[in-house]
């Protein structure tokens, strides 16, 4: 019997472990992927908004050779953090079902069974793209993910959406050859992009270089091309690639499985104790990114790397 499962070897699920191995309690952490599965499918040229300093946890100096640290010097961080701390993590570990009984969860994977006091789900939520529900989209040629720009050089692409990820893969694929066009829900770019980033790909949108159509959406994709509505009427683009940075959501079907509620509203946030962490479910908590629900731009790394600390706390009052 475990004193704690952690599910998620991401930053959150790191920060839960470091604590409970500083306070001696006997855990474990299981993992579906990889060590920091989420941020080692970020772009491998991405660079992070965030300081190095804002994203370090467990007292150990993440250093960057810039002030925006990479992906590759992040993947170096969290694997030294994991080496440091020796944390014991299951990989290629799902976690499938979990059963509440009065000592505690029962918890099935997709190699073996855990029995643990208490339970802290770190599952983020990139693994779960939000799906645009259009015909076409099932095509080989629709990404929602993105890994580098040498696949679409002298493509034509289409790029979805206008926030962060949306720019910076318009502007990578662009400066690699592509033939670029976005198609921007809102009547402009979200205006809280990376400040190095906006004023770049606002250029050049205006000198033509990329083109965009706002207040418009993708109504269809076909092998040759993609149909969008706008407000001047539907447009037909021959096109090669659709890339679609329309953003990620928890598994609300699986975390509701657990049991855990949410809020009425649209934004669907995890129903628990803002000082705990706990969740109506006694004994099972959240962590990290999962926590804003469908508010996934509120928070990060570095406004959640506290989170261990906190229910570290409250599992050790329950376990004297």
């Amino acid at each position: 019997m475990l004193d704690l499962l952690i599910i998620g070897a991401g930053p959150a699920g790191i920060a839960c472990g470091i604590e409970a191995s500083k306070k001696h309690l006997h855990f474990k952490i299981i993992e579906k992927g990889k060590l920091v599965n989420s941020i080692y499918n970020f772009p491998s040229n991405m660079l992070f908004f965030s300081t190095s300093k804002n994203l370090e946890i467990g007292g150990i100096p993440f250093i960057s050779h810039s002030d925006k640290p990479s992906r590759r010097e992040a993947l170096e961080y969290y694997r030294r953090l994991t080496d440091h701390y020796k944390l014991p993590i299951d990989y290629r570990t799902e976690a499938l079902n979990i059963e509440k009984s009065p000592e505690g969860f029962s918890i099935t994977t997709s190699r073996k069974r855990y029995s643990a006091k208490h339970i802290v789900v770190c599952t983020g939520y990139y693994d779960q793209a939000r799906l645009l529900n259009i015909p076409g989209e099932s095509l080989k040629k629709v990404k929602h993910y993105y890994d580098d720009a040498h696949p679409y050089i002298g493509q034509k692409i289409v790029v979805i959406g206008g926030a962060n990820s949306a720019c910076d893969v318009a502007l990578e694929t662009w400066q690699h050859g592509a033939e670029v066009t976005m198609v921007v829900r809102q009547e402009q770019l979200y205006q809280k992009v990376k400040y190095w980033i906006l004023p770049n790909i606002e250029n050049r949108i205006k000198e033509g270089s990329i083109k965009a159509y706002f207040k418009s959406e993708l109504k269809e994709i076909r092998d040759d091309e993609v149909d969008i509505q706008t407000p001047d009427g539907l447009v037909s683009l021959s096109n090669d690639y659709v890339l679609a940075m329309t953003g990620y959501l928890p598994n609300y079907e699986w975390l509701t499985l657990l049991g855990i509620q949410f809020t009425k509203d649209a934004f669907r946030i995890p129903v628990f104790n803002p000082n705990t962490l706990e969740t109506t479910v006694d004994g099972l908590y959240v962590a990290g990114v999962i926590n804003a629900g469908m508010q996934t731009s509120k928070l990060f790394i570095e406004n959640t790397r506290h989170h261990g600390e906190m229910i570290i706390q409250d599992i050790l009052k329950k376990l004297r």
